[in-house]
């Protein structure tokens, strides 16, 4: 169910809490939520996922992210949020898009190789190239 992008980062669609207790099995140490709340009918509140992270004794953050784009803001508290993970994390959204995208900026931004964060993005089945001039431009120092 969790994409591995990463050796420490993990997307995935939408969690329900008892994919909190998966996630503690697998070693992740922080569930970051960029879905926006009340963006589905069906879609488990934060505050319920943020309740059974806490009680596993997982961080939580929540960074949502409408499908208007991304703002600095919220690349900034993407990075800070993996930044201060002592360990794995688990990034979920709808899709898992939104948390990928956001992470790759994140790490564009920290001066990561654009190609290989497209790679690793790619091999967990995840597509940057809608943001693909962004991430250069991070990379870049441009921004």
């Amino acid at each position: 169910m969790f994409a591995k992008i990463t050796d420490s980062v993990f997307a995935s669609p939408q969690i329900d809490a008892g994919a909190v207790a998966e996630a503690k099995a697998m070693g992740i140490v922080a569930i970051i939520n960029n879905r926006p709340e009340g963006e589905s009918p069906d879609q488990t509140p934060g505050d319920a996922i943020e309740a059974a992270a806490r009680a596993a004794g997982l961080d939580y953050v929540a960074i949502p992210v409408t499908h208007a784009g991304f703002a600095a803001w919220q690349v900034e508290a993407m990075a800070d949020a993996l930044d201060r993970a002592q360990g794995p994390v688990l990034a979920y959204c709808r899709s898992g898009t939104r948390s990928t995208l956001l992470w790759a900026l994140a790490r564009a931004k920290a001066g990561d190789n654009p190609g290989v964060i497209a790679a690793q993005a790619q091999a967990a089945g995840y597509d940057v190239s809608p943001i693909r001039a962004v991430i250069d431009m991070f990379a870049s120092g441009q921004d």
